[in-house]
């Protein structure tokens, strides 16, 4: 299928009569351009931020249930494209079209967790020390809500955030990376067509910005919008956070990774390379829960490593679009050029790499493909501690449990951690206050892949953030304290006196 026919039957026809200050979308399999996209300005971005504010006047006041109907009517829609949509993500993003529709099949998981949720955004109630009174805690709709996404998940983060912000009783104002506006483009269509469907919603209750920078600031800046969920790199959430606190309004970030995992000697080996070599090739590395740090216990750090030698060599890289491949491209020339940074750096640190090279598929010379790059070394070295969001696994001996788990947390980053063991000791260790300092930590399974049941987020230079399931969904949720005097009395709390007259 042409790169055209894909973008057509995702509902993106492109346009390529240039248009002046427009985005242009290219596509990692071979750089060539695919469209252009017309940029909002700042009058446009203000109106869309004020129609989402108007709409949500009315959308909190439609019962909760209600709204649930509109994300299980969406998540039907989805489920017909998904084949259209998996493609568009594997053209636009360089995904291989197993995780392209893999994908799109989490924006489903998540719509359908929503629409359970709907049913249970529950409070709380207290009891009161006063005779005649009880205390209840309430969740109330938020206000609009702002998501600024990635273009390595450039569907599914965003239905994260909006499928829970819509049920909550919230607007949605999405601005979509550069990187990946068609994606946006033809996710929001659909959005866009049921909500028009739908008699109880407002037209203006989900908005898609398309812009560069100055977009995402003026999100960040507008005192309308009382939450930003922002996802992207740690520099872009050390920009984007103090704007949003000045203005005191909150922020949900999910920033940067350097996740680790510790391999330790009753591991169960073919077990723990499959799980490890997806975590560090799969998605060309360009996961913020890639598996970026291996750490081996020395009695087996000559037999893994033989054995990842291995496995990397058989890698197939290619067109995402391919069936046989497992490998695809890195976003952008930019990518290559910090991969290279990195690895000239391990060499410079004494460390041993092998792979890294940039790779030619036939007939795709514009595209920046690599093959998946070892780095054996005994010390973790300064450049480790930095995420490079390429396939780079970087291999490091331990001698006891307690300088591998010293070794996994010596970093900024917290997002998520593994462990393969069948220790049931080292295991709860690890899983226990003492153990990773992570937002995720798994056994016997890699760092990447979660599953939306779970709140999704990290610790330290990660930002704190959680989204996705569990009670993920109080964070796009006021929370209100209620008192309630049904008595004929006024007692004061804590036994005050105030006689009146």
């Amino acid at each position: 299928m042409s790169f055209r026919a894909i973008m057509q039957e995702a509902g993106v026809p492109p346009a390529t009569a240039p248009i002046a200050g427009a985005l242009q979308a290219h596509t990692p399999i071979d750089g060539s351009a695919l469209s252009y996209v017309p940029v909002d300005n700042a009058e446009v971005i203000g109106a869309r931020i004020a129609a989402a504010q108007e709409a949500f006047l009315v959308w909190r006041a439609v019962p909760a249930p209600v709204r649930g109907e509109l994300i299980r009517r969406f998540a039907r829609r989805v489920r017909r494209d998904k084949q259209a949509l998996g493609k568009l993500i594997s053209l636009e993003s360089g995904k291989i079209l197993s995780e392209g529709l893999g994908e799109v099949q989490e924006v489903i998981d998540i719509c359908d967790f929503a629409v359970g949720l709907s049913r249970q955004l529950y409070g709380l109630t207290i009891a009161s020390e006063r005779p005649g009174h009880h205390l209840l805690e309430r969740w109330h709709p938020l206000g609009p809500v702002g998501v600024i996404t990635a273009f390595n998940f450039p569907m599914a983060v965003w239905a994260w955030n909006a499928a829970l912000a819509l049920v909550c009783g919230n607007t949605v104002i999405w601005k979509p990376s550069e990187k990946t506006p068609l994606c946006a483009l033809a996710l929001h269509r659909i959005l866009s067509e049921v909500i028009g469907d739908f008699a109880p919603a407002h037209p203006a209750i989900s908005q898609l910005v398309i812009g560069r920078r100055e977009a995402g600031e003026q999100i960040a800046d507008s005192a309308t919008i009382p939450l930003v969920s922002a996802t992207g790199s740690t520099a872009m959430g050390r920009a984007l956070g103090p704007r949003v606190a000045a203005r005191f309004g909150r922020s949900l970030l999910e920033l940067g990774g350097n996740n680790a995992a510790i391999v330790t000697p009753s591991a169960d080996l073919a077990l723990s390379l499959r799980a490890i070599v997806f975590a560090a090739a799969g998605t060309a590395g360009q996961r913020c829960t890639t598996l970026r740090r291996l750490i081996v216990h020395r009695s087996l750090a000559t037999q893994l490593k033989g054995m990842l030698r291995k496995s990397y060599a058989s890698l197939a890289v290619g067109s995402p679009l391919e069936r046989d491949t497992l490998v695809g491209p890195l976003i952008d020339a930019g990518a290559f050029v910090r991969m290279q940074s990195a690895l000239a750096a391990a060499r410079q640190a004494g460390a041993t790499v092998i792979g890294g090279d940039r790779v030619l598929p036939p007939g795709l010379d514009g595209g920046y493909y690599v093959r998946p790059a070892l780095v054996e070394t005994d010390t973790q070295f300064e450049a480790m501690k930095e995420e490079t969001f390429a396939p780079i696994l970087y291999v490091i001996p331990y001698d006891s449990f307690e300088q591998a788990l010293a070794l996994q947390n010596e970093v900024r980053q917290g997002l998520s951690s593994a462990i393969f063991t069948t220790d049931m000791r080292e295991a709860e260790t690890f899983l226990s206050a003492t153990g990773s300092d992570c937002g995720i930590a798994n056994v016997n399974t890699g760092p990447s892949g979660a599953e939306i049941g779970g709140a999704f987020g990290g610790e330290k230079e990660t930002g704190g953030g959680r989204e996705s399931g569990s009670d993920a969904w109080k964070t796009y949720m006021r929370r209100q304290t209620q008192t309630v005097n049904y008595s004929s009395a006024m007692p004061l709390a804590q036994g005050v006196q105030f006689p009146v007259e």
